[in-house]
């Protein structure tokens, strides 16, 4: 800590030493279990934040420092780091390391403008209200996605809705709710209606080789709502939960909302780090994780790897959330076997949530989406989800039932396979003719969205977030691929998603990118 202390910087980590006199008196105490470690160390930490001693902007050490100052693991310094990240309290910036965050969960939604300076700030931005949420609603409220656009080139995940048959939807609607058959207006069932659920297996049967009957079938509004029902149902508040770094943000808001510890693992070429998430969190009780095209690498997660997975959860008795997003749109060969057909064929199985949606197969505003429930959790789950939301909405699951039963819905997806493939091609091309020198695109097996790596004489001058803003001004929705993580990012690229924009479209995105990225200063 003392040198520490000398470094020429506006980091006031002398405030942090406190922490390292709390520590000891721990460690004397024989407070030596890391779990209990990191805590000690994410509460002093918040303390000194929250008191006004690290104040915004403060940088802190670095996480091997203060591991070694404090003499303990670097594990545990880290864990403590992911958690107040994930809560608001500090963040990373590329290159420059970790800091205080500018505004805290506890002043969002808390700070009006002086009365001298309110006529003049009203004109620019609106004032902010009197804090209305807990702090948990605050942290949530800094996972709200941006306004919507109208722009279709690139925003990753959105399908290509000018294709969808809705003529043919809008008949099989007018079929069932013409004169609704029986109780259909009536409350439904908990899980959602049969013969969606029984259209579901039998298709999840063939597709994917997932092992599950119909009654294992729950119908949600989305991957989302499934995951909220896994960490209330399965976990407790504060149960540590893994989650892939980088990874799709919209899955850590249940997961916070429940009070659960996030954990962000490192994915590396084989998909996530078993081997890390051991070493992060060895007993965490769930495991979300995208093991066919992660989100949004796109990496696919290896036999080995699924193995490794499967082995800890059976050991640590946890729980697997099994985020199929986009299967449907693999380009070369047959789509891949579910993680939860590996589960399933062990003896004592069991252990795997298998979650997929509608969203980007059909249509957004659909609303529908699944999850197949080890057999053990059918009937727990059911009664529980009763005090939760009773039912989801029936009104459009009998057309979507139908729709998939008379071959519409397989016929869709071959359909859409050929288009995107074309399309994710035409990007790759476009990419090589126009943004050589400053994105490579490579091109992917699977999805409805790319990659793009900033090289290296772009990146001299940008990183991510800033390309991102550029491309923004000029009414391009391109993600910077640092915003997926929770700590430091480790890779810079851009997202460009593909699907909802055809050829003209694509190739004109292209070379508006192209030309706001070629700008200097």
């Amino acid at each position: 800590m003392e040198q520490m202390l000398r470094m020429p910087r506006r980091d006031a980590v002398a405030s942090m030493e406190a922490l390292a006199v709390d520590h000891s008196n721990g460690r004397s105490a024989g407070h030596r279990d890391d779990a209990a470690l990191y805590r000690r160390i994410y509460d002093r930490i918040r303390d000194l934040i929250l008191g006004g001693r690290l104040g915004p902007g403060t940088r802190l050490p670095a996480s091997r420092a203060l591991a070694a100052e404090l003499e303990c693991s670097r594990t545990s310094v880290l864990a403590a780091f992911a958690q107040l990240q994930s809560e608001g309290y500090i963040e990373g910036r590329a290159g420059s390391g970790t800091f205080v965050s500018g505004v805290l969960p506890e002043q969002l939604l808390s700070v009006r403008p002086e009365p001298a300076q309110r006529a003049d700030r009203k004109r620019r931005t609106p004032e902010v209200p009197r804090r209305h949420l807990s702090q948990r609603g605050e942290v949530l409220a800094r996972y709200a996605r941006g306004p919507r656009t109208p722009a279709t080139a690139f925003i990753p995940g959105v399908p290509e809705l000018r294709a969808f048959p809705f003529d043919v939807w809008a008949r099989l609607l007018g079929r069932t709710w013409r004169r609704p058959a029986g109780g259909l207006a009536r409350h439904g069932d908990g899980a959602g209606q049969r013969p969606l659920r029984e259209a579901i297996a039998d298709y999840l049967r063939v597709v994917r080789a997932v092992r599950c009957d119909w009654r294992q079938v729950l119908i949600t509004t989305g991957a989302q709502q499934a995951v909220d029902l896994a960490a209330h149902l399965l976990l407790d508040p504060g149960d540590a939960a893994w989650i892939e770094e980088p990874g799709y943000p919209g899955l850590r808001g249940p997961l916070i909302a429940a009070g659960v510890e996030l954990v962000p693992v490192p994915v590396d070429g084989a998909g996530i780090s078993v081997t890390a998430g051991r070493r992060l969190a060895p007993h965490a009780r769930l495991a979300v994780v995208t093991p066919s095209h992660q989100y949004p690498l796109g990496i696919v997660m290896s036999l080995a790897r699924r193995l490794e997975l499967l082995d800890w959860a059976h050991a640590e008795k946890a729980w697997i959330v099994e985020d199929d997003f986009d299967s449907e749109y693999r380009y070369s060969g047959r789509p891949l076997a579910a993680l939860q057909g590996l589960d399933a064929a062990a003896p004592d199985g069991g252990r795997v949530l298998y979650v997929g949606s509608f969203s980007k197969v059909l249509f957004p505003s659909l609303r529908i989406g699944y999850v197949v429930l080890p057999p053990a959790l059918v009937e727990p789950v059911l009664r529980a989800r009763a005090g939760l939301d009773d039912h989801p909405s029936a009104v459009a699951q009998p057309a979507l039932a139908a729709f998939m039963g008379e071959g519409h819905f397989a016929a869709h997806i071959r359909r859409m396979r050929t288009l995107y493939a074309g399309r994710q091609a035409m990007l790759v091309t476009a990419a090589e003719r126009y943004l050589s020198g400053l994105l490579e695109v490579p091109a992917d097996e699977a999805g409805l969205h790319l990659v793009a790596r900033l090289t290296p004489a772009l990146a001299a001058r940008l990183d991510d977030r800033q390309a991102a803003a550029r491309a923004q001004a000029a009414g391009l929705v391109t993600p910077a691929l640092s915003s997926y993580f929770l700590h430091a990012p480790t890779a810079q690229g851009l997202l460009l998603g593909y699907a909802a924009a055809n050829d003209g479209e694509i190739n004109r995105a292209v070379k508006t990118l192209a030309a706001v990225l070629s700008r200097t200063g």
